[in-house]
């Protein structure tokens, strides 16, 4: 049976911001910045800013990591 958690996990668009990928892995944005940076991660960037954003397929893999 699905809990509350998986619940709010599969609501989650496809695509997460920068803070959303942190709520969900409880973490600090600079850990995920350093996670793309080393390659264990990756962002996908874009705009004139390269904002980084997560798809969450790839967090839900660090999830089960755990």
């Amino acid at each position: 049976m699905p809990t509350n958690h998986d619940k709010n996990l599969s609501a989650l668009p496809d695509i997460l911001t920068l803070q959303q990928a942190c709520d969900v892995l409880n973490c600090h944005p600079n850990t995920l910045r350093a996670w793309d940076n080393k390659g264990l991660l990756k962002a996908i960037r874009f705009g004139a800013r390269r904002d980084r954003r997560y798809k969450k397929e790839d967090i839900l893999k660090v999830l089960n990591q755990k």
